[in-house]
């Protein structure tokens, strides 16, 4: 059986992702969306159980699926969802000195995202999950 395509282009993917992130943010740099990113799916992944999480990273092409669980601590206190506000400064904790997440981050990965999903079953998981995460995702 051949490699799938899904892992046979993983890291163009990602790639073109964090161009489309980036562009939609108007940021400088990849490098810099990477962070936004991460920080987005910390904050949402701190909200959710996790075969939740699980369920949500499984809806992700094979780069974000990565990151999304990459420094995962599985002992971290359950949060609730809280005001945009709220959860866009948490999102610039992430590598504080380094991060330059805009006002909008999580409104700005969630309209990325949404183009590199199959949106129809991100939207059928989103209503499976806690309160608050339709919300989140939505642009």
């Amino acid at each position: 059986m051949p490699v799938p395509a899904e892992y046979e282009r993983a890291s163009a993917k990602f790639c073109d992702y964090l161009v489309d992130a980036r562009d939609t943010a108007d940021l400088w740099s990849t490098h810099v969306t990477y962070t936004m990113t991460q920080g987005v799916f910390q904050v949402f992944r701190r909200r959710l159980s996790t075969q939740d999480s699980i369920a949500f990273a499984n809806i992700l092409p094979i780069c974000l699926r990565a990151l999304f669980v990459t420094d995962w601590n599985i002992d971290e206190e359950m949060r609730s969802f809280e005001s945009r506000e709220v959860m866009t400064r948490e999102v610039k904790l992430l590598r504080e000195n380094h991060n330059f997440s805009t006002e909008t981050a999580i409104s700005d990965v969630a309209k990325a995202l949404r183009r590199h999903v199959d949106e129809k079953a991100f939207d059928k998981l989103l209503t499976q999950l806690p309160e608050g995460a339709v919300e989140f995702w939505t642009p």
